[in-house]
């Protein structure tokens, strides 16, 4: 489940709002031991993602760096190229 929670942090561009709220649904996946919630603690389950969203999207707003900004596409041209190493694809 956490493999699917990527670095967020000075990147550009910026990390969109969905990519947050993915990040803190993995999170909370993972926490919790539950892809999904039962009835009962469904509202638990919101709650927790909407507030750890919001800390996330706070957390990147604050965080101060002097290094240059990643670009996307080069990062995910790594990515990729570190998994066809890794299984031989």
């Amino acid at each position: 489940m956490c493999r699917n929670i990527r670095v967020l942090h000075n990147f550009e561009p910026p990390a969109t709002e969905d990519e947050v709220h993915e990040a803190a649904l993995q999170f909370v996946r993972k926490i919790s031991g539950a892809a999904r919630p039962s009835k009962a603690n469904e509202a638990a389950f919101a709650r927790a993602v909407a507030d750890i969203t919001a800390s996330t999207r706070t957390l990147l707003d604050e965080l101060v760096t002097t290094a240059p900004a990643k670009d996307r596409e080069v990062e995910a041209a790594k990515a990729r190229e570190r998994s066809r190493e890794r299984y031989g694809r």
